[in-house]
């Protein structure tokens, strides 16, 4: 009896095993796949699943939309994408609490609009895109820590600049801490792809880095991009409709109420090229 209670515990173990090293990915189209994926580590709220749209720069076109330069008020991801007809949308980066609330609070600049010119010294990711060098990949992660963002910055049109997640080698950088919230970041995998990573159950940010670690999302680059109910979530696909919005964050809005997408003045959307 005793053997076959361990046998038992060890197909369990081998068939939990197995389920977190495969992504249930779904092609939507050529260099377009969607995952939805159940968290190895549940949080304490909500249903702990993480949406991932994984992206080949070769077929789609990364955009940024911005208020500043589009001479409007801010906007729901949903009413960026839909006004600009994109395939999905998420947030660019954080932006500042107070006028001009549409100013990210990283580098940011797309083709002649500049919205933050400064880069953020406490920032070392760089989302880089619309590359003018064929050479290159048109989307790329750039790690200010071990890349040359003189001779970067004058390859690419377009740049939104983050907080980072994993370092060169792909290691943690995040110090940890109690507080947690939902989140949308922005991944690059080993194969060049750029990922939207979403989840609106809320985990203390060091332990989610740790959980895409583990998951085989070929993960090379990690990059913040919001968090609480402003996190959005967009995609508007013949095969699929998704809209995904934030809600928990300690000390802010510490519920999972919310019911809809708020208001954001910066988004990286995608189109087809």
């Amino acid at each position: 009896m005793k053997l076959q209670a361990l046998l038992l515990l060890a197909g369990i173990f081998l068939f939990t095993s197995f389920n977190l090293q495969t992504v249930p990915w779904q092609e939507l189209e050529k260099g377009l796949t969607y995952a939805t994926i159940p968290s190895p580590v549940k949080s304490s709220i909500g249903d702990s699943k993480i949406e991932v749209l994984r992206i080949n720069p070769k077929y789609f076109k990364f955009n940024l939309l911005a208020a500043g330069e589009k001479k409007c008020d801010s906007k729901t991801a949903k009413a960026w994408g839909d006004e600009y007809k994109m395939i999905a949308c998420v947030n660019s980066s954080m932006f500042q609490l107070e006028s001009p609330f549409n100013k990210s609070t990283g580098y940011m600049k797309n083709y002649k609009y500049v919205n933050n010119g400064s880069l953020n010294s406490k920032y070392r990711n760089v989302f880089a895109f619309n590359s003018n060098d064929t050479s290159l990949s048109d989307a790329h992660i750039i790690d200010l820590s071990c890349e040359n963002w003189e001779q970067l910055k004058t390859k690419y049109n377009s740049f939104s600049q983050s907080l980072r997640m994993l370092d060169c080698d792909m290691n943690n950088t995040w110090q940890l801490q109690e507080k947690k919230w939902s989140m949308v970041l922005l991944g690059e995998d080993k194969d060049k792809n750029i990922l939207f990573i979403f989840v609106r159950s809320p985990y203390r940010v060091k332990d989610y880095i740790n959980i895409l670690l583990d998951l085989p999302l070929n993960l090379k680059r990690l990059m913040y991009l919001e968090g609480g109910p402003e996190a959005s979530f967009y995609v508007n696909h013949s095969k699929l409709k998704v809209e995904k919005f934030g809600s928990y964050e300690t000390g802010f809005n510490e519920n999972d109420k919310n019911a809809s997408f708020w208001n954001i003045p910066n988004v990286i959307a995608i189109s087809r090229k």
